[in-house]
């Protein structure tokens, strides 16, 4: 099978790793494949070093949608006999997913379109999903809140959207003695720091900084005067999360480190996962790779959040943008040891159980597989009922 990847963005968050370990996972398999990224994303520069097909693109010039990024596209595809799509915010009227499409249409290519997608954006237009007039496609959301959504609010048929949690890699997350010792050289602390807590990912207003912010400052105030808070990304939020750290006088309690793309080693340091996030969250990796590290988690009750934060199994949950419900949490949870134990035993089991890369990545494929086949029984139809009914699910 040769499978193409399409990830039209700059971003280096969780979603691009996952890709870029797809893509070194199905070329581990036999799988050719084939990456379409913009030359300047952090894709492109992991993918040099692989074995896959790379074509890069301008990220500001692909807008335009001129002929020769059209034929550049078509070429790409051409090969593929599926093409994975994230679908990412639209720009100036252009969107990926939906030029990738008209490609294969252009190109009159056998190649099967699947949008992907974690989060929910109201403002998204159908048609990034199942692109109008093109029969190939179906979605795949790693969420069940978001599949849900997608068939609620966008009357997406229910055997055209797929659950597959995306999943991690339980061999590198999972605490060990000897990758403490190197964390604890790249991330250090204040000798007398607990609870250190981890908020690890890319500065953006979505994901709450300001409330955690907030919340760090009442809890060092009153109930936990060593606590440390771990900020591991960056983003366009960094420079106001500087400020207002700076602000109220919390440079002895907070830590900013660069995005990383091994956060395992900073788990090591850490004793609380904080996921403030106010918007826009589907079911975030860095959730499943915190429990996976059994470390308990207090997050924002959004999104498909809730599927892997079990609310006072493995963590516990919070209205998002409340300051004094999450200070609350974290004071609580950090209170009782014994409970705080059990649950990061509780959150690794959890993922162990479900949310295992290697098997959710075989479910990816064996999805690929049947989604082809798909395609093929409705352009072998003798009568044409199945392609009719393939169109009419549009």
């Amino acid at each position: 099978m040769h499978i193409g990847f399409i990830e039209d963005t700059l971003l280096h968050g969780g979603t691009q790793i996952w890709v870029v370990e797809a893509v070194r996972h199905f070329l581990s398999k036999g799988d050719a494949v084939t990456v379409l990224s913009p030359s300047e994303g952090w894709v492109a520069k992991q993918c040099r070093t692989t074995n896959a097909r790379l074509v890069e693109y301008d990220f500001d010039e692909v807008a335009r949608q001129m002929q020769t990024d059209r034929l550049s596209w078509i070429d790409a595809l051409k090969d593929c006999d599926v093409a994975v799509c994230t679908v990412h915010p639209p720009r100036d009227g252009f969107h990926a997913s939906v030029f990738a499409a008209q490609c294969i249409q252009d190109g009159d290519l056998q190649t099967y379109l699947i949008t992907k997608t974690g989060t929910v954006v109201p403002a998204y237009l159908r048609e990034y999903y199942l692109p109008k007039g093109f029969s190939k496609v179906s979605v795949v959301a790693i969420s069940d809140y978001t599949r849900r959504y997608l068939m609620d609010t966008y009357d997406i048929p229910q055997e055209r959207v797929t659950l597959i949690y995306q999943g991690i890699d339980l061999q590198r997350f999972n605490p060990t003695n000897d990758r403490k010792t190197v964390s604890s050289r790249r991330y250090r602390l204040p000798d007398q720091a607990e609870p250190v807590l981890g908020c690890i990912g890319s500065m953006e207003t979505r994901k709450g900084h300001a409330y955690l912010i907030e919340a760090l400052a009442a809890l060092a105030a009153n109930h936990l005067p060593d606590i440390y808070l771990l900020l591991v990304g960056d983003g366009p939020e960094e420079h106001q999360i500087r400020k207002t750290v700076k602000d109220l006088e919390l440079e002895n309690c907070v830590g900013f480190f660069p995005f990383t793309a091994e956060p395992e080693l900073a788990f090591e340091q850490v004793d609380i996962t904080v996921l403030p996030s106010v918007a826009k969250e589907g079911l975030p990796n860095v959730l499943q790779e915190s429990l996976a590290m059994k470390v308990p988690v207090v997050a924002s009750d959004l999104g498909g959040v809730s599927e892997v934060v079990l609310d006072g199994v493995n963590g516990l949950l919070v209205k998002p943008g409340d300051v004094i419900e999450l200070a609350s949490a974290i004071n609580t949870l950090w209170s009782n040891r014994a409970n705080y134990r059990k649950m990061g035993d509780n959150g690794h089991q959890l993922v162990e159980s479900k949310f295992d890369r290697r098997s959710q990545f075989d479910k990816f494929r064996a999805h690929f597989l049947s989604q082809i086949r798909a395609k093929e029984q409705v352009a072998d139809s003798k009568d044409g009922d199945l392609l009719q009914q393939w169109n009419e699910a549009n």
